[in-house]
């Protein structure tokens, strides 16, 4: 998956430079990484008697 979705994106967005697909690998990296910690902060017994906002603020400050 690491890069099959990054070699699509660039064969079906017809681009043709070593930097486009190396940004397009880029984003897809940050993009899966940030909906990973978002998924492990807002895991259901995590978020019992709180909001998902307040999870995260708890959640962040835990991990400083």
């Amino acid at each position: 998956m690491g890069i099959a979705i990054p070699v699509t994106l660039f064969l079906l967005l017809r681009l043709h430079s070593l930097s486009d697909l190396l940004s397009i690998a880029l984003v897809t990296f940050f993009s899966w990484g940030v909906a990973d910690l978002l998924s492990s902060i807002l895991e259901k017994p995590r978020l019992k008697d709180r909001s998902p906002g307040r999870a995260i603020r708890e959640d962040w400050e835990r991990r400083k």
